[in-house]
């Protein structure tokens, strides 16, 4: 069967989804995500409040379209292509290892039937559990070369619980260990780029007298977002991951987290003497922004902070992005068309460097 591509256009790469199996645990995130809004669970008859994230409302509508209203404002606004991946915090936010994995494999299976219907328009990013290398490692391999993702999508931290492997004190799970050098050797491998996307903290850390659960306001993508991620993309570079496989390629949204207006200022501390002798990396972290990190716009559609980004870290790491549905494709469209770069850097950063970077099945 035959595809029509669209006219050559941007590329967007933190695009979001739900499969079906995924209202069990959306809902969760509806007081959230919107505080106005009592929770409603899936199976709630249609009147479920505006703006919960059941079946019935607008956003979950939104996020389980793919082919309607999703494509139809691609065409509208000149969007050529999207790699879909699944809302967070998908397998993320589940502390068993085996709902997890389910989570994940239920949503690739899903998704790859979705791309299969117009895979000239639409790419995906996998899901996997982050519980253990071994299992984050077989469901990579089997996304990838099986069902032909172009990369994968993490939800910073994993949720766990307490003396679990891996898991820190909290109950939480990073990748920086050294159990999960196996992984990223996986992904090294697979020669896939490996998004790694904020979340909204874990139960415990939301319950009255904890540092988010007393300051609700500034949960979610204004503020707590960038400040979690960046935390455990900073323990990811000072680490010496990169230096163990330095072929990784990792994908950061929203203009970097934050992480390149601070790269001075982190650099002049990381390569003082007394932290030079005893860091775990070889390089500082401009090193690691220049040879394994890329960026994105999503969510931050800030033209002089896109500049900065291009002047810190080069062009060539510097990639377009909307946060569908959470930011709308017009908004991002109508900002990017008013962007003034050189012809040749917007091209790079509107399409160019996203085919290259994920080897996408696109004309250059």
């Amino acid at each position: 069967m035959t595809f029509q591509k669209a006219p050559k256009g941007t590329i967007a790469i933190e695009e979001a989804v739900l499969d079906p199996a995924g209202l069990s645990w959306i809902s969760a995130s509806a007081p959230l995500f919107n505080p106005g809004h009592r929770q409603t669970p899936p199976d709630s008859p249609s009147g479920s409040p505006p703006g919960s994230p059941t079946r019935h409302s607008h956003l979950t509508s939104l996020l389980q379209d793919v082919h309607t209203t999703r494509l139809h404002q691609m065409d509208t606004h000149g969007v050529e292509y999207m790699l879909l991946s699944l809302t967070s915090p998908g397998p993320q936010g589940e502390s068993d290892p085996a709902k997890a994995a389910i989570i994940a494999r239920e949503a690739n299976n899903w998704l790859s039937e979705q791309v299969k219907l117009n895979p000239a328009r639409f790419g995906g990013l996998a899901s996997v559990s982050m519980h253990n290398s071994a299992d984050a490692s077989a469901e990579a391999v089997r996304a990838v070369k099986e069902l032909g993702f172009f990369g994968l999508i993490i939800n910073d931290y994993q949720d766990s619980s307490p003396g679990a492997p891996n898991a820190d004190k909290e109950g939480k799970i990073y990748y920086d260990g050294e159990g999960f050098h196996e992984f990223w050797k996986t992904v090294e491998e697979l020669d896939v780029p490996v998004y790694l996307h904020p979340r909204y903290p874990a139960a415990q850390d939301l319950e009255p007298g904890t540092k988010w659960g007393d300051r609700k306001q500034i949960l979610g993508a204004a503020v707590q977002f960038h400040l979690d991620l960046s935390t455990h993309v900073y323990a990811l570079c000072s680490s010496g991951v990169f230096d163990l496989f330095p072929r990784v390629k990792v994908v950061i949204g929203h203009l970097g987290e934050g992480i390149p207006f601070n790269l001075w200022r982190a650099d002049h501390w990381y390569n003082k003497p007394v932290k030079k002798a005893t860091r775990p990396s070889k390089e500082d972290y401009t090193y690691y922004f220049t040879h394994n990190i890329s960026i994105t716009t999503s969510g931050n559609f800030n033209e002089p902070g896109l500049k900065f980004c291009i002047d810190q870290i080069g062009v060539e790491r510097c990639l377009f992005s909307i946060d569908y549905p959470y930011d709308t494709i017009a908004e991002a469209q109508y900002w990017w068309h008013g962007v003034d770069l050189p012809a040749d850097q917007k091209e790079l950063v509107a399409r160019g460097n996203a085919i290259r970077l994920f080897k996408l099945p696109l004309d250059p």
